[in-house]
């Protein structure tokens, strides 16, 4: 966990198979106004890895048990990809424990398009070899999904991720979880569960919808169509980056998220 900064609580929620590195170029900024925790989720990073089913309720539980640990009643919540759903579902789950909400390039929908689809699938096949027997090669190929610039996946990034599937059990956890997460955001049998359109009506809280043009999977008309049912929305859409925004477009992602979250 990577924490910084004081005030109101900033709860940082990484994307399948990700770490709180992913929000390495965002927390200085946000420390400037909030207390920002960047943490790794269950069976993720260095977080330990139990025997469980990685469903969302799995995530939800382990934010709600890291809040009270803590001593923190209430936060703003901002995930990416899996982490959005994961907030976004903590937000329906425990609507007093929620400031503002954030859900950046990953909300609880399923891909709209076959387009969308095929590129899910697509990263669901790279992360099968990349927790097969982890290799730079095989996590490389699996992290370039993430951006729209190769270039964006530099050696350090690499190297971490390497070292954090190079854990003992850590691969096969992580191919557990990416197994459920992204099988199942392509699953129609999950629709009835996780991935609901009618749920997001109930969102009590401002929400803000973080996304890019490039965003594979999960569309801009995703968002948009996600942001006409919740209650509170809005739409801020970036140009210049990907999957990860706060990575690729750190400045523009910070601004555009503080400005929300202070205003």
């Amino acid at each position: 966990m990577i924490e910084a900064g004081s005030g109101y609580p900033l709860f940082l929620l990484h994307g399948t198979g990700g770490h709180a590195e992913a929000y390495s170029r965002n927390i200085a900024a946000h420390a400037e106004h909030f207390r920002v925790i960047a943490y790794d989720m269950v069976g993720h990073g260095y977080t330990d890895a139990p025997d469980i089913d990685y469903d969302e309720q799995a995530n939800v539980d382990h934010l709600r048990d890291l809040m009270d640990a803590m001593g923190i009643e209430s936060a703003h919540l901002s995930g990416e990809s899996l982490g959005g759903s994961v907030a976004a579902w903590f937000a329906l789950q425990y609507p007093e424990r929620v400031g503002k909400l954030v859900l950046n390039t990953g909300l609880p929908l399923s891909p709209n398009t076959q387009q969308g689809i095929d590129q899910m699938e697509d990263f669901l096949a790279r992360s099968r070899k990349a927790t097969g027997t982890p290799t730079r090669e095989t996590l490389a190929m699996r992290m370039k999904w993430l951006f729209l610039e190769e270039t964006s996946l530099t050696e350090e990034l690499l190297e971490t991720r390497f070292r954090i599937y190079s854990q003992p059990g850590r691969a096969a956890a992580i191919r557990k979880l990416t197994e459920r997460a992204i099988g199942g955001l392509i699953d129609p049998a999950n629709q009835e569960s996780w991935y609901r359109p009618d749920r997001l009506r109930e969102l009590k809280c401002p929400t803000l919808l973080l996304w890019t043009h490039h965003n594979p999977g999960q569309p801009v008309e995703l968002a948009r169509q996600a942001a006409a049912d919740i209650p509170d929305a809005r739409v801020v859409v970036l140009d210049n980056s990907s999957h990860w925004p706060q990575w690729e477009e750190p400045e523009a992602f910070n601004k555009a998220q503080i400005e929300f979250l202070l205003g």
